[in-house]
């Protein structure tokens, strides 16, 4: 499968038609930080989401038609963010209405993992709580370019006995590892 078009449809902080309009989508989760912008720009091969060393940059629920066909949904990462607390409680109801309202239903739900730090416990409780939500998930190991190969076998190790046998793929948004898989996992 092949991205031929991208487009930036809209940032929302609150329910939106664009929501439930039929169109099938693919939301991008993570702690704030992880990549999520950059894992768009990288499948997409564009700038088209905005990127920032700052974790909690990401303060909307924002949507982009790929293909003309599908939505990627990149979502505001959860966890440590230099924002408030009234800011941080704001982002996560803005998560969890969107992913866990029975009304907005996602193809997959991509839960991104940085590989260097492991599964921290903020990425436990989210898997944990898609797998009750009955969601399809796609785990993604972000920043394998950034990792020795003691310190990736190790972390590793403990994501699988947390996940069991959901398929890892494994990523670089840098150097483009893993990415034509990704895609043909997301849009087949």
């Amino acid at each position: 499968m092949n991205i031929n078009s991208v487009k930036f449809m809209k940032g929302l902080v609150k329910d939106d038609p664009i929501m439930d309009d039929g169109i099938p989508q693919v939301a991008f989760i993570g702690r704030s930080n992880v990549g999520k912008s950059s894992l768009v720009n990288a499948l997409t091969k564009s700038s088209v989401s905005r990127t920032s060393s700052t974790p909690g940059r990401t303060a909307e629920i924002n949507f982009f038609l790929i293909n003309q066909d599908t939505y990627f949904v990149d979502l505001p990462g959860y966890g440590f963010a230099k924002v408030s607390n009234a800011q941080r409680d704001k982002l996560t109801n803005l998560i969890n209405s969107y992913l866990f309202n029975k009304v907005y239903v996602q193809k997959r739900v991509v839960l991104i993992i940085d590989i260097n730090v492991g599964m921290t416990s903020k990425d436990i409780e989210m898997f944990e709580n898609l797998k009750k939500a009955n969601k399809n998930i796609v785990l993604v190991l972000s920043k394998v370019d950034k990792i020795t190969q003691k310190d990736f076998h190790h972390n590793m190790k403990e994501i699988v006995k947390i996940t069991c046998n959901l398929p890892l793929f494994q990523i670089s948004s840098k150097n483009g590892t893993g990415m034509e898989e990704l895609i043909d996992e997301l849009l087949s």
